[in-house]
């Protein structure tokens, strides 16, 4: 029996307004949702890489991994504080997700860190807008949370991801 329908807000004294809050919920679901996956996705390539940079980037790939379970529960426990219910059941992820997604089957490593790239800049383009949302609401906590989490570690795990996308031409000596 469900005691509270996931969508819904209860009261908390947190000093915020029930449709900031309830705003704010949607907001943090949607980027916990594709945080969700963005972490499967790092798994996934981390599990399937290959090549001669194959130890760095399985290292590498791992190390973001778990910093993004960091942030899907730091997501997670952010929309329970505002009262909302916090989107985890795997099947709802997937329902709600707006990264595409991959082939079961194993990609070159430039397709699976252009994967993780693009699913980066889609979580990094919807903190950014949520933000500046969170901010104008007045909602301080979110707007902390998605500027200094989600949106610094997105941006430097997208460098790091990015570095090795770029051509090194051979060097003769």
């Amino acid at each position: 029996m469900e005691i509270q329908e996931f969508g819904t807000v209860r009261q908390f004294p947190v000093g915020l307004s029930m449709e900031t809050r309830m705003h704010s919920c949607q907001r943090l679901n949607q980027i916990l949702a594709d945080t969700q996956i963005l972490y499967s996705l790092y798994k996934k390539h981390h599990w399937l890489m290959r090549g001669p940079t194959f130890y760095q980037l399985h290292l590498l790939l791992d190390k973001h991994a778990e910093e993004q379970l960091e942030l899907v529960d730091k997501l997670a426990e952010r929309v329970q504080t505002l009262g909302g219910v916090a989107v985890g059941d795997p099947r709802h992820v997937a329902e709600i997700t707006v990264i595409k997604r991959p082939p079961d089957g194993v990609e070159e490593v430039p397709a699976m860190l252009s994967r993780l790239l693009e699913a980066h800049e889609m979580i990094l383009v919807a903190a950014h807008d949520a933000a500046a949302t969170a901010d104008e609401k007045g909602d301080d906590g979110t707007n902390d949370l998605l500027v200094s989490d989600i949106i610094r570690t997105g941006e430097l795990q997208a460098w790091f991801l990015a570095e090795h996308l770029v051509d090194t031409p051979l060097i003769h000596a």
